[in-house]
């Protein structure tokens, strides 16, 4: 939010419009804003990541996660060259979509999906990660517009095993994949996972490594799937390292941030 204040000049009173800091280009960011040079650091993070592990920066999507964010702060981003955000509240990307409208964002919902939020993200969103129920499937396939693209699916695992964890077990991921694979005005892009948290690098590279081969499997199996959709601000190095194709990054971008019930964000 622009905030105003009147400052007095002596003979009358005059409005000032006070930009947020993240706004705000400064000789500390090389003449960006906080939000653009944040976006160059991850980018530079991601190619080195790559590179040294042989494969070309260009196969790898940085999707910046903005749930919480408001709306200057994405168009922030936008203006830095990032078109793809993520969200994991239906009320929240629906309203952002619509003040954003017309600017070519590609909206993604991240993470469990409500089956009465589903009609929301169908007509909001252009990805959803985080199937992991037919029924939520089949109602994303019912309520997309026909007239529209197909929307573009991932199927979340729990390769953790923690059965806290949202996800599908990795031992019924085939049959879900066959069944949304057959869904109308849905296209079944590959698998996401969200490992629990752990400064243990090799701990993490384990379960990226699980989903990865998770995701050959199913292409063995027939499915035609170019998607991993791993890694986070902290450990997308390991997860560029296992195959990923698409990092969601929040709190490298866009700072630490509250949720709605008060808790840090951390993506």
């Amino acid at each position: 939010m622009m905030l105003r204040e009147n400052v007095d000049t002596g003979a009358r009173k005059t409005a000032v419009i006070l930009l947020p800091s993240y706004l705000m280009k400064s000789q500390k960011f090389g003449d960006m804003t906080p939000i653009a040079a944040a976006i160059r650091a991850v980018r530079a993070r991601i190619d080195t990541a790559a590179q040294a592990v042989g494969r070309d920066p260009a196969s790898i999507h940085l999707l910046a996660v903005s749930k919480t964010c408001s709306a200057l702060e994405v168009r922030a981003a936008l203006e830095a060259g990032q078109r793809a955000f993520g969200e994991n509240y239906a009320n929240e990307v629906a309203e952002k979509a619509a003040s954003l409208a017309g600017l070519g964002v590609e909206w993604h919902f991240i993470g469990s999906l409500q089956g009465n939020k589903t009609r929301i993200v169908a007509e909001c969103c252009d990805w959803v990660h985080g199937i992991e129920r037919l029924k939520i499937a089949e109602r994303l396939s019912m309520q997309r517009d026909p007239g529209r693209l197909p929307l573009q699916v991932c199927l979340q695992v729990n390769v953790s095993g923690e059965a806290s964890k949202s996800g599908v077990p990795p031992d019924e991921v085939v049959p879900l994949a066959r069944a949304v694979a057959a869904l109308p005005r849905l296209c079944l892009r590959g698998l996401m996972c969200i490992p629990e948290p752990s400064e243990d690098q090799s701990l993490l590279r384990r379960r990226f490594a699980l989903l990865r081969q998770m995701g050959e499997q199913l292409r063995t199996e027939g499915l035609q799937l170019d998607t991993l959709s791993m890694g986070m601000s902290h450990d997308l190095e390991t997860a560029i390292a296992e195959g990923a194709t698409i990092v969601r990054v929040g709190t490298a971008i866009f700072g630490e941030r509250k949720s709605r019930t008060g808790e840090l964000v951390s993506q």
